[in-house]
């Protein structure tokens, strides 16, 4: 069948209530969307399943929701407020702004690692390559020079006297100024974690690739505290389990792939991403990096409060490595997405269907009356599943649509009420992937959803 394209998926999201460009009835705004009634169960689902792998299920994992606004020294510290920024360049033709270093990757479609590139091997690459503006085809840039993403707001009753303040870049930060806080009433010894789920914002000159890059998205991470002499092995251990996560989700292996940072931050002592293999090439999935003891320092320094840890065994004082492991929400949904698509050549017709695992699907299962005259018996099956999943509930059309509908958003069972089910209190259940279907009591359904769903 046809090779998937990133438009073909933006268009199944939006008629589908995956996903839906951002202020849509004013125009839109660049790059920003909305996760419509199915993509917003579908993403809580991704989140939930990263919390329980990382969080729930390992004992030296400990959770926060940190502040969005923090104290505008937090930034100063981490050095976001001096010296973070992106290479940018501007078309001179249409003076719009874009990363080079995004113009490179997009360009080699992933081939070519422009994080290790100077600003001069940038400019020559897009020079030699005749890489033109995306928006208008001009090939007429200007020098490249540093932008700071960081939204800045203000804080304060006035606005003369106002404070600056920013909308934080990245997560990681609250889990670094609450790491004694964690440490103390968790009663927690090294090796341990601090993980969160939160929004993060970047003014990106050029956001694109739909939820690839966005100016306001969702990341999923934790910061592993422990001592310099296990630092790797921990290291390493996050590299595997990162990606053994996103294989059980649904991403085959031939799609994935590690990169080393062929340039590393001052402090780093090791960093490392997941690739994955988009329809715009392989790109970053998520990011495992050994940030040594550089964040723990400069609070320490910046807050003048110490941030040692006492190990109860040595009594030693310390300030432990840190091992980070940071994956994007929506870049993950969005491959899991991509992963999922198929046009299914079917005898008399194509039906396009979402292989999404059953425990990240949308909807567990559709309840589905063969006649609308069954509409009664079949909402009291709905009102007994969904206690316990969620369900859909459709009696609009002939049963072949309804049916080709449910896969198109990934639902994995489709229980149908016929004639049979008032006599024996049988229900008809049918497999989204195979088609294939079977004839269960309705007492039997909840046991047998919940064990097909697991993961």
């Amino acid at each position: 069948m046809s090779k998937l394209t990133m438009e073909k998926l933006v268009s199944l999201c939006k008629n589908r209530g995956f996903v839906f460009p951002g202020s849509e009835i004013y125009g839109g705004f660049a790059n920003t969307w909305d996760f419509g009634p199915v993509g917003v169960e579908l993403k809580n689902n991704v989140k939930k399943a990263w919390w329980k792998r990382f969080v729930q299920e390992d004992p030296n994992t400990y959770g926060v929701d940190a502040a969005i606004l923090m104290n505008p020294k937090v930034w100063e510290a981490s050095g976001h407020v001096a010296s973070f920024g992106d290479p940018k360049m501007d078309c001179k033709k249409c003076k719009q702004r874009f990363r080079a270093d995004t113009l490179v990757e997009n360009h080699s479609k992933g081939s070519v690692s422009a994080e290790a590139m100077t600003n001069e091997q940038l400019e020559e690459y897009i020079q030699s390559n005749h890489i033109t503006c995306p928006h208008c085809g001009g090939f007429d840039w200007t020098a490249i020079r540093k932008f700071n993403p960081m939204f800045t707001t203000s804080r304060g009753t006035l606005e003369e006297g106002a404070d600056t303040v920013y909308l934080r870049p990245e997560t990681c930060q609250g889990e670094y100024v609450n790491f004694l806080n964690v440490q103390r009433t968790a009663r927690a010894k090294i090796p341990f974690a601090i993980a969160q789920i939160g929004k993060s914002f970047r003014n990106e000159i050029t956001p694109g690739n739909f939820l690839f890059r966005t100016i306001e998205f969702e990341q999923m991470e934790l910061q592993m505290f422990c001592k310099e002499s296990e630092s790797m092995e921990i290291y390493n251990d996050y590299k595997a389990r990162a990606l053994k996560f996103v294989e059980d989700l649904g991403l085959k292996s031939e799609n994935l792939r590690y990169h080393d940072h062929d340039k590393l931050a001052h402090y780093a002592k090791a960093a490392c991403d997941i690739q994955y293999n988009f329809p715009i090439g392989w790109q970053e999935l998520n990011g495992i990096h050994h940030r040594g003891t550089w964040d723990l320092s400069r609070h320490q320094e910046f807050s003048g409060k110490s941030m040692l840890y006492l190990d109860p065994f040595t009594n030693e004082k310390f300030l432990p490595n840190v091992i980070e492991y940071s994956i994007g929400a929506d870049r993950l949904t969005l491959a899991l997405l991509c992963a999922a698509y198929e046009e299914e050549a079917l005898e008399n017709d194509t039906r396009i269907v979402m292989h999404l695992h059953p425990a990240i699907a949308p909807y567990k299962v559709a309840i589905l009356p063969l006649q609308k005259n069954l509409s009664q018996k079949a909402k009291e099956v709905y009102a007994s599943l969904a206690k316990d999943f969620m369900c859909d509930y459709d009696e609009a059309g002939s049963i072949g649509k309804r049916y080709r509908r449910q896969d198109e958003i990934g639902t994995p069972f489709c229980v149908t009420i016929d004639f049979d089910t008032l006599e024996d209190e049988t229900i008809t259940i049918r497999d989204r992937d195979t088609m294939k279907q079977e004839r269960l009591k309705i007492n039997e359904l909840n046991n047998y959803i919940s064990q097909k769903i697991k993961f």
